[in-house]
């Protein structure tokens, strides 16, 4: 039998030098803190589900059990309960794995790194079923309240309002938002690079390009309330002045 090497085990000197690319891209979580009596806490996370389905949909989720004790009742089930709502949990904080409660419980990965961005409102009214585009541009007029969720996946997407913390703008194309931009705007989503995203005051709690994102707090002050427009360049958000006379 020989002992030479097979060609899947010989090492390849030039793979010590190869460069590993990384890339980083941030994602809006929410943290979810579910409260004794658990049943109730469902009852009113179902309520919320039937008035803004889009709102939690592919969103990931910390679950926080800070306000929980090892022996709240329901807890051993809760993490199911959570996924037969189609919930993505990411992460799980504030509980210990040695509760007898959650010794069946699937724990994420830890996470490191994430930074608070304050409370999230979450919508109070029945959302309007999505709103999708079938030409090239889609003109919304009015706001885009909570909870809503608006698409164009064949153009650009123009808002005559404001987009509320919570609501969802979506396009293909460049998305023009005349008023404050406080929710999530994600365009370029057919992988055009090309496409930006305007609005007349920022503040919004995500903004995305062609795959690549940007968090509310990543923006700094001197942005935050300001004209802007916002392209990719080099696999990264730029914000630029829409007011040639600020900067």
């Amino acid at each position: 039998m020989s002992n030479t090497p097979s060609a899947s085990t010989v090492p390849d000197p030039a793979a010590s030098q190869r460069r590993i690319r990384a890339r980083g891209r941030s994602y809006l979580a929410l943290i979810l803190s579910p409260e004794a009596p658990l049943d109730s806490w469902l009852q009113a996370l179902d309520a919320q589900l039937a008035r803004s389905p889009d709102f939690f949909r592919s969103r990931p989720l910390i679950l926080d059990l800070e306000l929980m004790t090892p022996d709240a009742a329901g807890l051993a089930e809760l993490q199911e309960a959570l996924r037969q709502r189609g919930l993505n949990i990411i992460g799980i904080e504030g509980g210990q794995r040695d509760w007898p409660a959650l010794k069946g419980w699937d724990w994420p990965s830890r996470l490191n790194g994430g930074r608070a961005t304050g409370p999230v409102a979450l919508p109070e009214e029945p959302a309007p079923a999505p709103l999708t585009g079938s030409g090239e541009t889609l003109v919304v007029e009015g706001p885009v309240r909570s909870g809503r969720s608006i698409e164009n996946p064949d153009g650009d997407l123009i808002i005559l309002g404001a987009v509320s913390s919570g609501a969802e703008v979506v396009a293909a194309g460049s998305i023009h938002v005349y008023g404050p931009l406080r929710g999530r705007a994600i365009a370029g989503i057919a992988g055009n690079a090309e496409a930006c995203i305007y609005t007349t005051r920022l503040e919004a709690e995500l903004l995305a390009l062609n795959g690549y994102y940007m968090v509310s707090e990543e923006l700094t002050a001197d942005w935050i309330g300001q004209p802007a427009r916002i392209q990719l360049q080099d696999d990264q958000l730029i914000l630029h002045p829409l007011d040639a006379e600020r900067r």
